[in-house]
Order: C-alpha cells, then sequence, then structure tokens
C-alpha cells in the first residue's frame, strides 16, 4: 500500500489550523497615486512598453485600498480565520528612506483594524516585490544598501502594527526578486545580468536577517517572524542517470540552498559557490553577513505550485525553456545553461503548470527534516483557470476545487507524518494582477469582474469555505 492510501490519515485537520487566502499589495490595491504612494519598480515595469501582457498595470487592479472592508466581511462570510497580505514599501515610504507617511501606514491600520474586528488573523508580508523605485534607480537589490533600508523600512512598519499582528514575514519569494527580477528580466525591474543577479539574492538574504532583527527589536516577543520561500522539488528526468542526478543538485542550488543555507544553516552551499565561480567570487559577501542572515525562525512559509524537471544537456542546446517562469532569451538560472529543463507529465493549469500534489508533501517532508522543531506554513498554493460566469452569473470551477482538494490531502497527509504545518493560505482570494500575465491568469477563489469590480465567490470558494468551517475537507464536485 502506498503512503497516500494509508489508513492512518485523520479525515480532520487539527482544532488550530488557520484556513487562510493571500493575497499582495500591488496586484489588489490599486490607488497607485494616492496618499503620498510613489511608484514601485512594478509602477514602473508594467508601465513600459512591452512588458506586461496588453500593457496591463496595476493601477486600479482590484481596488482593495477603496473597498477592503467588504473584502473583509467577503473573507468572514466564507469563514476564513487568517488572511495574509503585503504591505505596500512606497505607500509606507515613499523613497525608500527616512520617516514614514502616516496616510500610508494608516490604510493598514484600518486593515487591521478591520480583520480583527470580524476574528480574523492578520499575517503582514513585508516585501512582495514592490521596490520603491528611487532604491532601483540607487541600484536596487544588487547593491547592499538596500538591505540596510528594509530594515529601516520594516522597523517602521513592526513599531505601527506590531501590538496588533502577531504573525509577520520578511520577504516574499526572494528567488523570484533576484532571478526573475535581475536575470531573466521577466519581472520587474527587467534587468538581465546573471551576476548582478547573484548579488540581490545575497542581499535579499542580508534584507532578511536585518528586517526580522529590526521587527523583533520594536515588537513583543510573542510575535512570530517568517520568511516565504518559493523553494522547488526538483526531480531528475532520468532518476538512474548520475549527470541529471548533478543537474537536479545544481538547480537545487540556485533554487533552494542560495536562501535556506544563509538562513537556516548559515552558510552558501559550496557547491554553488564553486557552480557559480565563472560569475562571481562571492567577495560581497562580508564578514558577519552570514551570522545577521542566520537569525532564528519562529515559522517557515513554503509557496508551492508545480514541481521542476530537469536533466543534464548541453550549453548550445536551443529551444525554449520550460521551467515555468516566461520566456525570455536570458535565463534565470545562473551558471546553469548546460540544464534543460521539461514539462513534467499531467494536467496542467492554466499557466502551462503541471498538477502534482505530492510535490506539496515532499517539500514539507523535506523541511521537517532541514529545520527540525521549525512550525510550517503553507503560504501559497493554488492554481490559475479560465474561469466565466456561466448565464446565472455564477462560477464553477470544479477543476480548482479538484486542485485544492489534492494539495489540502497531502498537507493533510504529511501532518500525519510528523510534519508540523499550522496553516494554509490559499493563493489567491480573489482574482487580480497577475504580474507580467497582466490580467488574463485567474488564480482566486472570488471571481473579480473586472469592468465593474464586482466581486462573486466561485464554487472553489464556496468547497474551501465548508472546509475552514469544518476542519475536514469535502468531496470535489463530481461535475
Amino acid at each position: 500500500m502506498s503512503d497516500s492510501a494509508t489508513p492512518a490519515t485523520p479525515a480532520t485537520f487539527p482544532p488550530a489550523f488557520l484556513w487562510g487566502a493571500a493575497t499582495s499589495a500591488y496586484q489588489i490595491e490599486g490607488a497607485v497615486r494616492e496618499d503620498g504612494r510613489t511608484p514601485s519598480i512594478w509602477d514602473t515595469f508594467s508601465h513600459t512598453p512591452g512588458r506586461t501582457a496588453g500593457g496591463e498595470t496595476g493601477d486600479i487592479a482590484v481596488d482593495h485600498y477603496h473597498r477592503y472592508r467588504d473584502d473583509v466581511a467577503l473573507m468572514a462570510e466564507l469563514g476564513l480565520n487568517a488572511y495574509r497580505f503585503s504591505v505596500s514599501w512606497p505607500r509606507v515610504q515613499p523613497t525608500g528612506r527616512g520617516p514614514a507617511v502616516q496616510r500610508g501606514l494608516d490604510f493598514y491600520h484600518r486593515l487591521v483594524d478591520e480583520l480583527l474586528a470580524h476574528g480574523i488573523k492578520p499575517a503582514v508580508t513585508l516585501y512582495h516585490w514592490d521596490l520603491p523605485q528611487e532604491l532601483e534607480d540607487a541600484g536596487g537589490w544588487p547593491e547592499r544598501d538596500t538591505a540596510h533600508r528594509f530594515a529601516e523600512y520594516a522597523q517602521i512598519v513592526g513599531e505601527a502594527l506590531g501590538d496588533r499582528v502577531e504573525q509577520w514575514i520578511t520577504l516574499n519569494e526572494p528567488w523570484c526578486s533576484a532571478f526573475l527580477g535581475y536575470a531573466s528580466g521577466v519581472h520587474a525591474p527587467g534587468r538581465t545580468d546573471s551576476a548582478a543577479s547573484l548579488r540581490a539574492a545575497h542581499h535579499l538574504n542580508l534584507a532578511h536577517g536585518l528586517g526580522a532583527t529590526a521587527l523583533r527589536s520594536v515588537m513583543p516577543t510573542r510575535n512570530s517572524v517568517a520568511v516565504s520561500l518559493n523553494s522547488s522539488v526538483v526531480r531528475p528526468l532520468s532518476p538512474g542517470n548520475p549527470a541529471d542526478l548533478d543537474a537536479v543538485r545544481r538547480i537545487d542550488d540556485l533554487a533552494n540552498g542560495i536562501f535556506h543555507g544563509p538562513m537556516l544553516h548559515g552558510a552558501y552551499p559550496e557547491s554553488l559557490l564553486e557552480a557559480t565561480s565563472s560569475l562571481t567570487d562571492w567577495s560581497y559577501v562580508l564578514d558577519g553577513d552570514l551570522d545577521l542572515i542566520h537569525q532564528p525562525l519562529d515559522a517557515l512559509g513554503l509557496n508551492y505550485y508545480t514541481p521542476t524537471l530537469v536533466s543534464a544537456g548541453e550549453p548550445s542546446a536551443k529551444g525554449p525553456r520550460a521551467d515555468g517562469h516566461g520566456a525570455s532569451d536570458h535565463s534565470p538560472w545562473p551558471a546553469a545553461d548546460d540544464v534543460v529543463f521539461h514539462q513534467s507529465p499531467g494536467e496542467r493549469t492554466e499557466m502551462g503548470w503541471s498538477i502534482d500534489p505530492t510535490g506539496l508533501h515532499e517539500l514539507i517532508m523535506r523541511y521537517t527534516r532541514e529545520a527540525p522543531g521549525l512550525p510550517l506554513y503553507v503560504t501559497e498554493n493554488g492554481a490559475a483557470y479560465d474561469d466565466k460566469p456561466d448565464a446565472d452569473g455564477k462560477v464553477h470551477d470544479p477543476e480548482r476545487i479538484a486542485y485544492l482538494h489534492g494539495h489540502l490531502s497531502e498537507v493533510r497527509r504529511a501532518i500525519t507524518d510528523g510534519a508540523d504545518v499550522r496553516g494554509y493560505f490559499l493563493w489567491s482570494l480573489m482574482d487580480n494582477f497577475e504580474w507580467a500575465y497582466g490580467y488574463g491568469k485567474r488564480f482566486g477563489a472570488v471571481y473579480v469582474d473586472y469592468a465593474s469590480l464586482e466581486r462573486t465567490p466561485k464554487s472553489s470558494a464556496l468547497w474551501y469555505s465548508r472546509a475552514a468551517r469544518s476542519g475536514a475537507l469535502p468531496e470535489p464536485e463530481r461535475i
């Protein structure tokens, strides 16, 4: 009998399990020029012709800035007991330096108070990719000073909200910030410099460590400080092929070890330093940096969507890179041009990502071993589908229900296998601006009509609501 079929798996989740949903500021807030907010790198990137699908931007997004009370009421109706959102750095600290703009902070005061009034636990992410443009103009994440600016910003927000918000996340998916932003250029700021992307990765790590320290200096000790990593589940095309296994190790270093190495263990993998030596000597890692990065974590957030399948190849190999991270002539994998990425078999979402819930179980169990005793949260998991209202205005999305049921079943199995998973945040609460894909990819459990901005819970939202209220997984719809 396989592990997944074991009868020991309980039917319910732990009573204290958090059932949440997640969003990010630039993807939902809009109001990009209100109350002192200045441009972020995503404002600049999305307004640059050719960067986003259809030239679409987050200028209005889904107007959460003005509709947050209705959105929180909708979360409460769905029975969510947690909500993960990000703070817009240029809304709070417009130039990335100096004092906060109170009007910007006031929005997050109101949002937190509204959540608490509805019995919903707020989880704050400090950085979800919206670097103030002035800091990018000064060099961005490849520059060390940006990490120190982040720590100052973290202290400002921690001081303002730390009395009411207990769960904090420093960075969301620093891999995307470093490698999609500075190597492949498919994300803001759109630079294509492999060496700069490695510097950016180190300074994001440093920002995490300095930010965690800054938060703890101004918040109650009961508060939890975490980071959310989009750690990859990297698998070989041919498990018995040593060259493919070496390709797995190299991509695992670039996807995972480059962040969890210093954050969890206080060191970069030696194999990573060796593999990237043709691009950098890592001299920007100064004495004491690894100690600053290696701050004790109270929890670890894991974001998972699809596994990664690789094999050994030739640097001269041509053709699209099937890594699921957008089309670019420039790779987000520094010094790994001889690794070939493959589409994993099976059904796919609208993003073209293969659906494999076992990867989430594998990821959770890996970090259960990697960081024993550290509580885990699934801080993002979800799927994009081409959702449309029917003649009655209802939105049926049985594919998403099946996706959520499969992945939550694997979370439950991981808990049975000894993992300390304390919550799950569905990505995303509602349809929104999906970065370079514009508004064409719908990840939401709540449908948004982008003309009227009316919100309509999809059938997946109602299914998830039943799960959240009961602590058990209803059977998927049979359609």
